[in-house]
């Protein structure tokens, strides 16, 4: 079975990595400079599960279909993703979106119908350093997938993808699943965000344990009243990270933040509170960091429109 995925980052190249691993055909679709990159150092891969160093082949243009294209972008970055896989998704090709949230598959559906994009989420928290190695922060690492009608994943994909350990799984809930992440992702990185710190930093004031609490309070309203409330154990599980004393825990986004770049706000929190909004759910906090994000982003437009 062919594996396309595209792009090196941190989460593609990481999952990526461990595939090529477990001994399976991968294949990086990548742009010119990235590729010149890999061919020189090889992919590198700095965990705490195991170092990978090794080369891997690459692409810069598809030119017929693959079984399966790992699909872990930008969600500001989706229409040339889509337009750069085109040529790799074929009549029984499986796209498995590896992104925060939800808005993607809409999109994905569009260009390649509902039939071929499965429901994929990962916990990690993964990097890409400057000189183009994937640092991994912490153990953590699962990955989930599944089809989006309950139906099993065709075999070949599933043991493909399963061979990568046990932290790998395939759920008939997977959509359940995502807007358990959904949820938890958005309290985490509007949280982070509108503190600028990390988790530990948070709870170490007053009531700081309290604003991630009733942050994640909203955002699990809005998955209830779109028919996905996050089951007790995902709540506990969520409750847990967002409240754990001394956690250096800080969302992604907030790192993108912290080095001037531009963030999935719009994609995460800005989608979640559209659908607050639809359902008349009052979602202060949710809005507050949604519009702190906002300026962040306008002032970044701004600059670089006056360089």
């Amino acid at each position: 079975m062919r594996i396309l995925v595209l792009g090196a980052g941190a989460i593609g190249g990481y999952f990526g990595a461990r595939l090529v691993e477990s001994g399976a055909d991968v294949t990086f679709l990548v742009r010119p400079a990235r590729a010149a990159v890999l061919a020189r150092d090889g992919l590198v891969v700095h965990s705490a599960r195991g170092d990978f160093r090794r080369p891997v082949r690459t692409l810069t243009a598809p030119d017929a279909p693959f079984d399966l294209v790992i699909l872990s972008a930008k969600s500001y970055d989706m229409d040339s993703a889509i337009d750069a896989i085109r040529p790799a998704v074929g009549a029984s090709t499986r796209v498995l979106p590896l992104l925060n949230g939800l808005a993607h598959l809409d999109a994905l559906d569009d260009a390649f119908g509902s039939g071929r994009v499965l429901g994929g989420l990962c916990h990690i928290s993964v990097t890409l350093e400057p000189d183009g190695a994937i640092r991994q922060f912490g153990a953590l690492e699962r990955l989930a997938f599944g089809d989006r009608t309950g139906t099993p994943v065709r075999e070949d994909i599933s043991n493909a993808l399963r061979a990568l350990g046990e932290h790998v799984v395939e759920r008939p809930d997977v959509v359940d699943a995502m807007w358990d992440k959904f949820a938890f992702i958005a309290a985490l990185a509007g949280g982070t965000c509108l503190m600028r710190d990390a988790v530990g930093a948070i709870v170490a004031t007053a009531d700081g344990a309290v604003l991630m609490t009733r942050l994640h309070d909203e955002c699990r309203a809005v998955a209830a009243a779109s028919g996905h409330a996050p089951g007790p154990e995902a709540v506990a599980n969520a409750r847990a990270i967002l409240t754990a004393a001394g956690s250096p825990l800080k969302a992604s986004m907030l790192r993108d933040l912290e080095r001037g770049a531009r963030t999935e706000c719009e994609h995460i929190l800005g989608d979640l509170r559209r659908r607050a909004a639809a359902f008349g759910l009052d979602v202060p906090l949710l809005s507050a960091a949604l519009a702190h994000l906002r300026v962040y982003e306008a002032a970044r437009a701004g600059a670089a429109t006056t360089a």
